[in-house]
């Protein structure tokens, strides 16, 4: 399956989680194996080549991580929201287009000096993967890039992670 064609499956859903915010739905993706392969194949493909593992956010960009991982033998961190981890080595609160959240780091899972990709399926204004970026380098690891399905450039997200490898497979 083309890339294009995978990627034409996602689908905007007006409103959601709250009025004005385009949400941008990936589970046509998900569902159709062709266009899954197609898109995990083309992140993969813009992965740095010294990558240890990969740091997926949650949650959809678990999906893609776990598949990263899976297919290329890369280790997998989720970087969690607040009260799903037993054991938290760090946290990052950060704002949202449409609010604040915050990531945290299991204790342990990133070694110093390991190089890691941060991976998840939109970049929009850029809090959470710049929150997912400080985590892994404040337990001393890498960051090696930030990939990602879909960019909206409009949001501007990319300048909040200066100085990284930003790769997206699609910007809108």
């Amino acid at each position: 399956m083309k890339l294009d064609r995978a990627l034409g499956l996602m689908r905007e859903v007006p409103d959601f989680p709250q009025p004005g915010v385009v949400f941008r739905d990936f589970t046509p993706v998900l569902t159709d194996p062709d266009a899954l392969r197609a898109v995990v194949d083309a992140l993969q493909d813009k992965i740095d080549d010294s990558t240890q593992l990969i740091a997926a956010i949650e949650s959809r960009g678990f999906l893609l991580g776990a598949a990263l991982g899976y297919g290329w033998r890369y280790g997998v961190v989720p970087l969690r929201k607040p009260g799903k981890l037993p054991v938290v080595a760090d946290s990052v609160a950060y704002a949202l287009e449409y609010g604040e959240a915050s990531l945290e780091l299991p204790a342990g899972a990133i070694e110093p000096g390991q190089r890691v990709v941060v991976v998840d399926d939109v970049l929009a204004t850029g809090g959470t993967a710049e929150a997912a970026c400080t985590l892994v380098e404040r337990a001393g690891g890498i960051v090696t890039g930030v990939s990602v399905v879909l960019e909206i450039s409009a949001l501007g997200g990319r300048s909040r992670l200066a100085g990284r490898e930003v790769n997206a497979l699609l910007a809108v």
